[in-house]
């Protein structure tokens, strides 16, 4: 999952990051308004831990302008120890949940993962779709009741691209996501190509269907 975290303490930008990653996110950083701004518009994030009080702009503008541009993207909030009214605010406005600081980074991870859950799985626990079964929490996939032997970027590739069945993914989008927003500099993307090969050649091993299917000139689409 891709996260963007817009926060103005560098200190605690760079320990959240650091602790996100080791959960295998993929984060993004932006210390003022106008990077995360500029950063939200250019790439795709499945969740935003956005702090409210920004040194060049008022949080709470940013998180209006997110869930209007993508309601679909979760946004944790993250306000001041004594400031309810911009908890009610963010909330008015659309955000997902909130923290208050100081936090413990793994609370925060918590909630980043219950957040991912109601937004991304329904609430649900396990990832399902038809023969195909992910438990994002032990981080297995398996497909007719067998566990698909899969490299980490498989394993994500198979959990984003359930996520956003029926679809068109482009290269480019898959690249960003699993591997970071300057990945948009390489020269080309056949490296896609390889992991899409290997991740269908396991999948049909178990048996099941084939369910990934390439969209020429565009990219590529999971489902029926």
């Amino acid at each position: 999952m891709k996260v963007l975290i817009v926060e103005d303490e560098l200190e605690l930008l760079n320990s959240t990051c650091s602790y996100l990653q080791k959960g295998d996110f993929v984060c993004e950083k932006a210390a003022t308004y106008f990077e995360g701004e500029d950063k939200f518009i250019s790439y795709k994030y499945d969740i935003v831990i956005l702090d409210i009080n920004l040194p060049d702009g008022n949080g709470l503008d940013l998180l209006k302008f997110i869930k209007e541009s993508s309601p679909e993207t979760g946004v944790l909030i993250v306000s001041a120890k004594n400031s309810l009214d911009d908890k009610l605010k963010g909330l008015d406005l659309g955000a997902d949940d909130y923290i208050t600081k100081p936090f413990h980074l793994a609370e925060l991870n918590s909630r980043v993962n219950s957040l991912i859950r109601r937004k991304k799985f329904a609430g649900s626990k396990n990832v399902v779709f038809h023969e195909i079964e992910i438990d994002p929490e032990a981080k297995i996939a398996t497909a007719n009741q067998k566990q698909l032997d899969l490299t980490k970027k498989e394993y994500y590739l198979l959990l984003y691209f359930i996520t956003n069945k029926n679809r068109v993914l482009t290269k480019e989008a898959i690249a960003e996501h699993l591997w970071g927003d300057n990945i948009d500099m390489v020269d080309n993307f056949d490296f896609i190509y390889t992991h899409m090969r290997n991740l269908r050649k396991k999948i049909k091993k178990t048996g099941a269907n084939d369910y990934l299917n390439t969209i020429y000139g565009l990219g590529y689409k999971f489902g029926d």
